[in-house]
């Protein structure tokens, strides 16, 4: 679990985030979306320490990460994963060596070791027989699973991901989302993800932090976005009339589930007290 309690950045006079609060849980899909300027990059670089936040606190399992000298840090950030949004790979280097090297930088064992684990990986995003090839000679979607088999080679506890359906088609798309979808239950990681991609937001969307001018202004799952009265928030994910005339239909649909009109009851209620 990753929490941030009320934390601050600046740039000079122009404040980014102001007194940001939220939790990413562990064995979800955590989403931070919002309109370019939002703060939503500001704050995952934050978050992993790209950035050193104005004040507040960014705790690891309950470890003030903000506090930590350098050494913590480094063994914090050994436990993370980071998906690129332009996948990031060593054009030099073979789909097994782009994804061999977080172990040859951090990684024990033999060499032996390594390359199991690397087969491991790229056999789980399906990508065993592409493993001699180089970058120029695969997909933009192929890429991006070199880059999970990358990010997730080290067994992280944490897996970061920006913008990771940037470039791809709806079909891969898809793909793309299923997989770390699948990996962040299937390993118990705490799953966040930087995006603009509203499918994304409506099938992954276990919890979602929308941001707004540099403050959280909504927070919930994919399932409470449907029935959201926060107007900014159905503004910015039901922007077109298809977007608009598809959330109904999704409205009609989640209210013949029983379980669902008890849940949602509570969301409006939580609504009025806001």
């Amino acid at each position: 679990m990753i929490e941030l309690r009320d934390i601050t950045k600046s740039f000079g006079d122009k404040e980014i985030l102001k007194g940001v609060s939220a939790v990413m849980e562990s064995g979800k899909v955590n989403l931070i979306i919002g309109s370019s300027g939002s703060g939503k990059t500001v704050m995952m670089k934050c978050i992993v320490g790209l950035m050193e936040v104005g004040s507040g606190k960014i705790l690891y399992d309950k470890q003030d990460f903000t506090a930590m000298d350098h050494h913590a840090k480094k063994i914090v950030r050994q436990k993370i994963g980071m998906l690129f949004q332009g996948s990031a790979l060593f054009d030099s280097m073979t789909v097994e060596q782009n994804v061999m090297f977080p172990l040859e930088m951090f990684g024990d064992g033999t060499l032996r070791d390594k390359k199991k684990r690397v087969a491991e990986c790229l056999e789980r995003v399906q990508l065993k027989d592409a493993a001699k090839k180089f970058p120029a000679e695969i997909s933009g979607g192929m890429k991006k699973r070199v880059g999970i088999a990358r990010a997730i080679v080290l067994n992280p506890k944490y897996l970061f991901c920006d913008e990771p359906n940037s470039g791809l088609d709806p079909q891969t798309s898809l793909l793309i989302d299923k997989l770390i979808k699948e990996l962040t239950v299937e390993y118990d990681i705490t799953t966040v993800i930087n995006t603009h991609d509203m499918n994304t937001v409506m099938e992954s969307g276990d919890h979602i932090v929308y941001m707004y001018q540099g403050q959280k202004q909504w927070e919930g799952s994919n399932k409470d976005i449907v029935f959201s009265k926060d107007q900014k928030l159905n503004d910015f994910i039901f922007a077109s009339e298809f977007l608009r005339e598809a959330k109904e239909m999704r409205q009609l649909d989640m209210f013949k589930d029983n379980a669902w009109k008890e849940q949602l009851q509570a969301q409006l209620k939580r609504d009025e007290k806001k």
